[in-house]
């Protein structure tokens, strides 16, 4: 079976700036519970639900175009392996077109062969494609 990550795209009436600097306001889209920063290369921050949480490192960063999360740590209780998500990474990819941001999201490592995926891939496309939509649009986003 090929490994496919999940992936989700949308757009908003954003430059490539405005979209990098809502994407860092991880309390303002995902998570309230929100630890330390999500900026910069080598930032580390980290995001909580009850007894949940994940813990990223910005391990790439182009300014108005690209960042990527490296998950370093992770519990999620829920699953038969509670650290699944350690070592994936998650991408945002930025382009403007038509003076519009395009912001194509992936999780790599969070393919249909693991077990989160579909509860996964159900809250991804929610905070994607709902809670940082939204920000974008009407600068009111819904974290958890």
């Amino acid at each position: 079976m090929k490994n496919q990550d999940f992936n989700c795209r949308i757009t908003a009436n954003a430059t490539a700036e405005e979209t990098m600097d809502a994407i860092s306001r991880v309390s303002v889209w995902w998570a309230k519970d929100f630890i330390g920063r999500a900026e910069k290369l080598d930032d580390e921050f980290t995001v909580r639900f009850g007894e949940t949480f994940v813990t990223f490192r910005i391990t790439e960063f182009i300014p108005g175009a690209k960042v990527v999360w490296t998950v370093t740590n992770c519990y999620l209780p829920w699953l038969n392996d509670k650290t699944e998500w350690t070592a994936t990474k998650v991408i945002f990819e930025v382009s403007t077109e038509n003076n519009q941001a395009i912001i194509n999201f992936t999780h790599q490592g969070l393919a249909p062969q693991v077990e989160c995926y579909d509860r996964c891939v159900k809250g991804w496309t929610g905070y994607i494609a709902g809670s940082l939509q939204n920000l974008l649009s009407t600068g009111i986003g819904h974290p958890a």
